[in-house]
């Protein structure tokens, strides 16, 4: 048996499909209200604040995916994650399962310079830090070898669907929406952004090789990084007409930041909006040469076809 942790959200959904097509049907899915993808998925509903309930819901496992999303609020990562993070990590030691964390990159320098996957963690802000306390939290129990775990880390999300991510919200639904898009900060930097059903094919195979545990694995995307202007000129041509966008500078933010708890909550992301940001995932790319990546042409490509469904 494979369990989610997680179960439903839009990376566990993807995962949930893939293993299923590709690995076994035995599937536990786990979260406070999960709902079935297949008719032979085993739901457990759990609080993973919980330990007791965390126990229960990995025993029996081969493979637990920590795949928790948690709505942008910085008091509720620090109350949830570490305690999440803790009762996963003791329930699959003291059931002998593999952890595979599916992880974000807060926690790296907001810099132009390249990330691969021993860069140091560099946190600036409340949920960068609480993203490296528990990266570094699964990291101590790896480095002792009390655990057979893997962290698969991904850039910022695009995908299809009810994908959520500030690239899908800001630029490609609006686009579907006839609306201008809205690009923070600079248009021109260069972006590394994941297709988010390529990040979970891709968890899902780390996941299931057994040589893949005890490191960390940054997900796979198109290395030819767009920048916000080439993507919505991408996009121009997807659909056919010419697509104007505003840009948003950060006083934009700060003074929205003022009367919007969620403005304010994303105030600490903004600098990796300024520069380039260079997402490493070669050696991915080395170990699975055969995984497809999807381009961000075919990504664009879909997600603007949704709005003819």
């Amino acid at each position: 048996m494979q369990t989610i942790l997680g179960a439903n959200g839009q990376i566990a959904e993807e995962l949930t499909r893939y293993i299923h097509d590709n690995i076994t049907r035995d599937i536990r899915l786990v979260s406070r209200n999960p709902r079935k993808i297949h008719q032979t998925d085993h739901l457990y509903q759990a609080n993973l604040l919980d330990a007791a309930a965390t126990s229960t819901a990995v025993e029996g496992s081969s493979v637990a995916y920590l795949a928790v999303g948690l709505p942008m609020n910085s008091s509720l990562w620090e109350q949830q994650f570490p305690t999440m993070m803790a009762n996963t990590i003791a329930a699959c030691q003291k059931h002998g399962v593999k952890l595979v964390f599916f992880d974000n990159t807060y926690m790296y320098p907001q810099t132009a310079a390249q990330q691969v996957e021993d860069t140091s963690f560099a946190p600036l802000g409340r949920k960068a830090a609480v993203r490296a306390e528990i990266a570094n939290m699964l990291l101590d129990e790896m480095r002792t070898g009390s655990i057979e775990a893997v962290i698969c880390r991904a850039p910022e999300f695009y995908g299809p669907g009810k994908t959520q991510s500030f690239t899908n919200t800001a630029i490609f639904n609006r686009i579907k929406q006839g609306k201008r898009p809205m690009v923070p900060l600079n248009a021109h930097v260069r972006r590394s952004i994941i297709w988010t059903p390529d990040a979970s094919r891709a968890m899902g195979l780390i996941g299931n090789t057994p040589d893949a545990y005890g490191q960390t694995w940054h997900l796979p995307i198109d290395p030819n990084r767009l920048s916000y202007a080439e993507m919505i000129e991408m996009a121009s041509e997807v659909i056919g007409r010419r697509i104007s966008y505003y840009t948003v500078p950060e006083t934009a933010f700060k003074i929205l930041g003022l009367f919007s708890s969620s403005a304010k909550e994303v105030q600490e992301l903004l600098p990796r909006y300024r520069q380039d940001n260079i997402f490493d995932s070669s050696k991915f790319a080395a170990r699975f040469p055969g995984f497809n990546i999807t381009s961000y042409r075919d990504g664009i490509t879909k997600i603007l076809d949704e709005r003819l469904v």
